[in-house]
């Protein structure tokens, strides 16, 4: 799809917290994040006994707007859009309120009903994450928002009044514990509310995909606690027992001790609790075993609803390919047309090699996706390139793989040498399986050799036959032949296959010989 440079500021008026996300699209279809910000609000607990936001309430936010209208300058934007959530849908004079931010700030702000909030947290979801069926559940200060997803297609959703928020009000939690009665009083109320909708029981064992503050809080602390190696957020999975855990942990508590535990938030130490009491009732709603935490949310959704609304993502592995065209995008460490042909060497290597030696169907993705990155880190320094793309991919956000195919593909596309791929790997052993350092180091030198087949960066060779020449498939000693039909001689890639063979050869067994035919 043909893309249009922008610069566009997305704000999110929420019950707990009012945020900045400031993206930016170039020419050439790359897109990311420059700039965020980030207020802890808490409108819903300011409404007064009657409903209303009161008019400090209402300057406070005005003055953060213009803060951020003032980000947004400094970067070029050319649109802001506003959004505002529970909260504010909630205030008995949200029209005055909405009207005077309009005359402070100039910003037109959005009132989002609960099943639109609903829609754009799924959008955010389904660019970012490659599921196909479960419940995204958005937790907020102020409204909790349920949706079905069938075949990656919104089937039912519904928006609660519940949030973090204003269940910590309703229920009187203040800076002291949360005593067991009160835990159960609560997810009573909440699980009485979730049953007027039948149809959110109706599809026991699918996934939860929970997005917002309470949902990213709880990631962090589980991390922290479990010493997970890897501190992307997006993806991580928390069983149902962690969950349950950490209830156990924060309820018994003061607000005071909590700010103090290492991974939580401090601004979220007094509504972490109810946060997590519904979740854990929808958990149990849903029949879920467990949640799959998604870093995407409302601005994202905003974002790809508003700068990026034709954005095809068709096909089984479309958010990947889509992540990996955009890191290429991103960080163009290597022409697009070198990169395409080694995809496709690399991708005929496996294809006569992989089922000899017992390769896991699987991995032929993980090296299709390697191939393309493998040289991303140029950007930074070519010298140091294999360090600087393991660096990259295990830092920049990408989307479609999991945490420990996202440090595969790292680890296939950073190899240089054995050694050199123990030292990659040694920080993230929990994430390694047994046989994985062994297969990595396989397909990382099929990628070396995939690589020296077009060292010129000519795309020459149009045609390659790879064929085994040994008298037991795989036995050490033999030989890969590779004839190339080609454009023109290969004094290059000989020369490069030939400096690679020894390295090829503890790895596979086989020696490989280009020929030209």
């Amino acid at each position: 799809m043909p893309f249009t440079a922008q610069t566009t500021g997305m704000i999110d008026i929420g019950s707990n917290t009012v945020r900045l996300s400031v993206y930016r699209v170039t020419e050439d279809g790359a897109y990311r994040v420059i700039d965020q910000g980030r207020w802890p609000a808490r409108l819903s607990q300011r409404l007064t006994t009657d409903g209303r936001l009161p008019a400090e309430a209402v300057s406070e936010l005005g003055e953060v707007l213009r803060h951020y209208k003032r980000i947004c300058r400094i970067h070029g934007v050319e649109r802001i859009r506003t959004v505002a959530t529970a909260a504010v849908r909630q205030a008995t004079n949200r029209d005055q309120a909405l009207s005077a931010l309009f005359e402070e700030t100039g910003l037109v702000i959005e009132l989002l009903p609960g099943e639109e909030e609903a829609r754009l947290g799924s959008l955010a979801m389904l660019r970012t994450m490659n599921i196909e069926d479960g419940f995204v559940v958005d937790i907020g200060g102020g409204s909790t928002e349920i949706t079905l997803l069938r075949n990656r297609q919104i089937v039912a959703s519904v928006s609660f009044p519940i949030g973090c928020v204003n269940t910590s009000t309703r229920f009187g939690l203040g800076e002291g514990p949360v005593a067991k009665t009160m835990l159960d009083a609560m997810e009573s109320d909440i699980l009485d509310k979730l049953s007027a909708q039948s149809w959110i029981s109706q599809h026991p064992g699918l996934p939860i995909i929970g997005l917002g503050g309470t949902v990213r809080a709880l990631g962090k602390l589980r991390q922290r606690l479990d010493e997970y190696p890897f501190a992307n957020l997006h993806g991580y999975e928390i069983p149902s027992e962690n969950l349950t855990s950490a209830i156990e942990l924060l309820a018994p508590l003061t607000v005071e001790k909590r700010r103090k535990l290492p991974g939580l938030s401090k601004d979220r130490a007094d509504v972490i609790v109810p946060g997590l009491v519904i979740l854990q009732a929808v958990l149990r709603v849903c029949s879920s075993s467990g949640i799959v935490v998604c870093g995407a949310g409302l601005r994202d959704g905003l974002f790809y609803d508003t700068c990026l609304p034709d954005l095809q993502m068709d096909g089984e592995d479309a958010v990947a390919e889509e992540s990996i065209r955009n890191l290429c995008a991103l960080y163009p460490g290597a022409p697009l047309s070198h990169l395409v042909q080694v995809n496709r060497l690399s991708l005929a290597l496996y294809d006569q090699l992989a089922p000899g030696f017992e390769v896991p169907a699987d991995w032929r993705r993980l090296l299709s996706a390697a191939s393309r990155l493998f040289r991303i880190g140029a950007v930074l320094d070519y010298n140091d390139c294999a360090q600087h793309t393991f660096y990259i991919l295990m830092h920049a956000h990408w989307n479609g793989m999991s945490h420990r195919e996202k440090l595969l593909v790292a680890a296939i596309a950073s190899y240089r040498n054995a050694n050199a791929l123990k030292r990659s790997l040694a920080g993230y052993r929990a994430l390694v399986r047994p046989g994985d350092e062994e297969l990595c180091a396989k397909l990382g030198m099929l990628l070396q050799l995939a690589a020296a087949l077009d060292r010129s960066e000519s795309q020459a060779i149009t045609s390659l036959r790879v064929t085994c020449v040994t008298g037991v498939t795989g036995g050490a000693g033999g030989r890969l032949l590779l004839e190339a039909a080609a454009s023109h001689a290969l004094p290059v890639e000989t020369t490069e296959v030939q400096a690679l063979a020894k390295d090829f050869k503890k790895c596979w067994g086989l020696t490989p010989t280009l020929r030209l035919v």
